[in-house]
């Protein structure tokens, strides 16, 4: 049964949940059609990685301020942080395998 372990990420909870360890970040909107592919890709891999590093999923349209200071500009984006820098990024939409190989170089 699967297990989905996200935080929902904000401007406000944004740093503190990216600057220590090992997270994967998914930029998203709801209205983007790969977002909505990639989404249960990444509720799945937060199930099978949920001990080994935290996964968060933020509202490219509720959190403008954050996405000016990432400069992104594609959705989604996927940002994988390591002890609060950024180490890999990945627009558009990745298979599940990809983005496993993304986790499994910085674990």
């Amino acid at each position: 049964m699967l297990t989905v372990n996200v935080l929902e990420l904000t401007n406000d909870n944004y740093t503190e949940h990216t600057s220590t360890g090992v997270t994967l970040v998914d930029i998203k909107a709801n209205w983007c059609r790969p977002c909505l592919i990639l989404s249960p890709i990444i509720d799945e891999l937060s199930d099978e990685y949920r001990d080994r590093l935290v996964f968060g999923k933020l509202d490219a349209d509720d959190s403008s301020e954050t996405i000016k200071i990432l400069g992104v500009r594609n959705i989604p984006t996927i940002l994988l942080y390591k002890d609060g820098q950024i180490v890999e990024r990945k627009t558009g939409a990745v298979s599940k395998n990809q983005l496993k190989e993304l986790i499994d170089k910085h674990l």
